[in-house]
């Protein structure tokens, strides 16, 4: 029995010609295909699934060659000539209440913001809650247009939010169908890509239904069915870790997908983009699990044309949404890597408690001190290479432990040999380090702190700058040398020999304090001292939230130029 509409029912039949790619293709898969590239077509075509094809053949709305063909797996050749009836759906769109973000209006055009989510006009997978359900509950004059798309004259994607130019009257519809498709309107699209592209470029390249995808599209041979695509991209801002990009991308064709597609393929894909991007996603944030929405990061940030009736050239820019914003921001946000240095005796592993304990600020914290003994235990890294250039000498046995004090004096009655060990040991020691960073960043925490007592005289500071991160800001502890000597000879026991030679071997106090970008005094109580603490972790706060308006400020500059 056919479920072919009634008589009575307005119906509209498609005719195809088969092409030559398509050759042995399944009838279903062949009509499928071609209804939905007729879709793209400035909306034009009936919105039809793959299922409500195959359903149409077996009721008998399929004909190839002239002759009704009810089987969907059919193997259509070259030449045939193939037509698909389908009922046309009802012509009017029942108004909706919706919020509408209008940014100009008057008698012949409107300039909307759409927001991330909402699809523009109605489909099979979204008959309702469309922006065009709220056009019509807006804007009245929009019902002498018929169809499911009145007003509509250009997409932009569900999850892609800004301008969108609407006409309110049928002529005015008429001509700028026109002016787009002789692509005399300019836009232009916000997108935080993946990875850093050229600073500016073009690609022209094809773009066709995804061989094997048929949900996506792709870079398509135009002998394929590719369809010609032209897109221009310019940096904004790059990351200098090179983590993301803010990218101007021109469209000079509306194609589906257009500069997702073009962006990926350039090996760029949009940030949040579960069809095209990588499986990464928004990083954690202080700690806490990302909560960005799940939509692809592109925005129709220009939009520029000729008014349909006055002839006045118009031009509008809008802002992206708040998600888009803090998205960049925080990809831009980088650890806080802070460094102790100072003195011997300065009371630096004090401070380093206080910051770690899970009491108080509970940060990471890393030792070079504690590293280093790591590094000479049996089997590591500095245990090797003592072994292996002074034989026995610190090594006596090799499974056993560093001769540490026979070292320590060796290196106090040697210059040279102290120099050649610091040499070796130091580069492992920065790799530890640089891997604790790492690790404390990957966790998400806003702040890592490592102590170095020898972190200037190693020349580990070069090239860092105070509070851009991810570079290293350098606290300093500062102690008087009689407290400082005091503080030695009673707690650890050192002879006034060993803290002579130990301050030998490190720049003078006064110029290490110079050299740091903030300096905590620890003169005075272990109750000052953790005062002082708090104090630095506010002011390690007040820094990072000083650099994060400073982004903020340097983004929005971006999108209001």
């Amino acid at each position: 029995m056919s479920n072919l509409p009634p008589p009575q029912a307005e119906t509209r039949t498609h005719s195809f010609t088969v092409a030559p790619e398509h050759a042995g293709q399944r009838l279903d898969r062949f009509l499928g295909d071609v209804m939905a590239e007729l879709r793209e077509k400035d909306g034009h075509g009936d919105a039809v699934s793959r299922e409500k094809v195959k359903r149409a053949i077996r009721d008998g709305a399929a004909t190839v060659q002239g002759r009704p063909c009810t089987v969907p797996n059919t193997r259509v050749e070259p030449g045939q000539t193939v037509t698909l009836t389908l009922a046309v759906p009802a012509a009017k769109v029942t108004p909706e209440e919706g919020d509408l973000a209008v940014l100009y209006r008057d008698a012949a055009i409107a300039v909307l913001d759409k927001p991330a989510g909402l699809t523009v006009h109605p489909c099979p997978s979204c008959p309702e809650g469309t922006l065009v359900h709220r056009l019509v509950r807006h804007f009245p004059e929009l019902a002498a247009q018929e169809g499911f798309r009145p007003g509509i004259v250009h997409r932009i994607d569900k999850d892609t939010s800004g301008l969108l130019l609407v006409a309110l009257t049928e002529a005015v519809r008429l001509e700028l169908s026109r002016a787009f498709a002789q692509r005399e309107v300019h836009k232009e699209y916000l997108a935080l890509v993946h990875g850093v592209p050229a600073p500016q470029g073009e690609l022209d390249a094809p773009i066709g239904r995804h061989p094997l995808h048929k949900v996506k599209m792709a870079v398509v041979p135009e002998n394929r069915g590719g369809k010609p695509a032209r897109s221009a991209w310019r940096v904004l801002l790059a990351d200098p870790d090179g983590r993301f990009a803010l990218v101007a991308v021109r469209i000079f064709t509306g194609r589906t997908h257009q500069i997702r597609v073009h962006m990926a393929h350039l090996g760029h894909p949009l940030w949040q983009d579960a069809v095209y991007g990588p499986a990464e996603t928004a990083p954690p944030a202080a700690g806490e699990p990302p909560n960005f929405p799940p939509r692809q990061m592109l925005h129709a940030w220009r939009l520029s044309f000729r008014h349909p009736e006055t002839g006045k050239d118009m031009h509008f820019t809008c802002p992206p949404p708040p998600d888009f914003a803090a998205l960049a921001l925080c990809l831009s946000r980088r650890m806080q890597r802070v460094v102790v240095t100072g003195s011997p005796g300065c009371g630096k592993s004090a401070l380093m408690r206080l910051l770690g304990q899970p009491g108080e600020a509970g940060l990471p914290v890393w030792s070079a001190d504690a590293a280093v003994a790591r590094l000479y235990e049996p089997g590591c890294g500095g245990h090797h290479l003592l072994r292996g250039r002074y034989g026995d000498r610190f090594v006596p046995d090799p499974a056993g432990p560093v001769d540490k004090r026979a070292l320590f004096a060796a290196m106090r009655r040697e210059a040279a040999l102290r120099r050649e060990v610091e040499d070796m040991v130091h580069p492992l020691a920065r790799h530890d380090m640089d891997a604790f960073f790492a690790r404390a960043e990957a966790s998400g925490a806003p702040v890592a702190v490592a102590e170095v007592p020898l972190f200037l005289e190693a020349g580990w500071k070069a090239g860092t700058q105070p509070d851009i991160l991810p570079n290293i800001l350098l606290v300093g502890v500062h102690c008087p040398f009689a407290e400082r000597a005091r503080r030695l000879e009673t707690h650890r026991g050192w002879p006034p020999d060993m803290i002579a030679a130990m301050e030998a071997w490190q720049w003078p106090e006064a110029d290490k304090m110079r050299a740091c970008h903030l300096v905590v005094d620890n003169s005075g109580t272990p109750e000052d001292l953790a005062r002082r603490a708090r104090g630095l972790l506010a002011e390690l706060a007040r820094l990072r939230a000083a650099r994060d308006a400073r982004v903020a400020d340097q983004l929005a500059s971006l999108w209001r130029a």
